[in-house]
């Protein structure tokens, strides 16, 4: 089921749901960045292995995203403001408890959430290490957001930085609205994030070819209740492998 809600700033955000008809608390997923719900997850396995283990799933495309609303202004973007769409989805649909899964970007955004949401049973924070401890956000010393911002709204390709050349690569694929994707790229979350604030059991994965992810066992330090566990893959690849999804739905039960 495919659904929207307003945002209190004024935005239509899309909502997903698969097994509606498993009891609460549901799971709720946020993508990374350039991907979407149906992307990130359900082409990936992780909304069919959850549903597999009885659980409702609900996952956002995040503004300017999918199938949500992307305008091209920078000021209304940034993840702690898509943390902020995350409590007023919750909100919207009268849920008194979630288990909360973020991956890359959305780690970032269920981070931020987990200092201040206090409706989260669980959380699971995927593709992110100690760039969280180092950089507040993304790990900006493996990619600058600069070049990602350049790369998306280049027109000679041959301009475009090795290290962001995927991020354009999988914003033509997708047929991502790339002003939009630049928009969030110009003000990534570079600001400590209180993570001794998260009281939710947290469980931290990382790919073991994933440069963005290096050191998880660093960040799963400073929360308290968190552990880490490694998982095969890259930053692109690891979420779909059947290791990840497994690692999700065994901390979650």
């Amino acid at each position: 089921m495919t659904n929207s809600f307003k945002t209190s700033d004024g935005l239509t955000l899309v909502w997903h749901e698969w097994g509606a008809e498993y009891g609460d608390p549901p799971v709720l997923l946020h993508h990374g960045f350039g991907a979407s719900a149906k992307l990130n997850w359900l082409a990936a396995g992780v909304v069919a292995a959850l549903n597999d283990a009885g659980r409702r799933v609900i996952a956002i495309d995040a503004r300017g995203h999918g199938e949500s609303e992307k305008p091209h202004d920078p000021a209304f973007y940034g993840e702690d403001r898509m943390s902020r769409d995350l409590s007023e989805l919750i909100d919207h649909l009268g849920l008194p408890e979630v288990d909360l899964v973020g991956y890359s970007m959305g780690a970032i955004v269920a981070l931020i959430s987990g200092t201040r949401e206090r409706r989260l049973r669980r959380l699971v924070i995927g593709g992110v290490g100690d760039g969280i401890l180092a950089r507040g956000g993304v790990d900006t010393r493996v990619v600058d957001n600069r070049d990602i911002v350049s790369a998306l709204l280049a027109d000679d390709l041959s301009t475009i930085a090795p290290s962001a050349r995927p991020f354009r690569q999988m914003a033509d694929a997708t047929g991502a609205d790339r002003k939009a994707l630049a928009a969030q790229a110009q003000v990534v979350h570079a600001a400590p994030i209180p993570l001794d604030r998260i009281v939710a059991p947290t469980l931290v994965i990382a790919g073991d070819r994933d440069p963005l992810a290096a050191n998880p066992e660093r960040l799963a330090a400073a929360i308290p209740r968190a552990k880490a566990v490694i998982t095969p893959g890259d930053h692109r690849n690891a979420v779909s492998k059947p290791e990840f999804a497994a690692a999700v739905v065994a901390f979650l039960s």
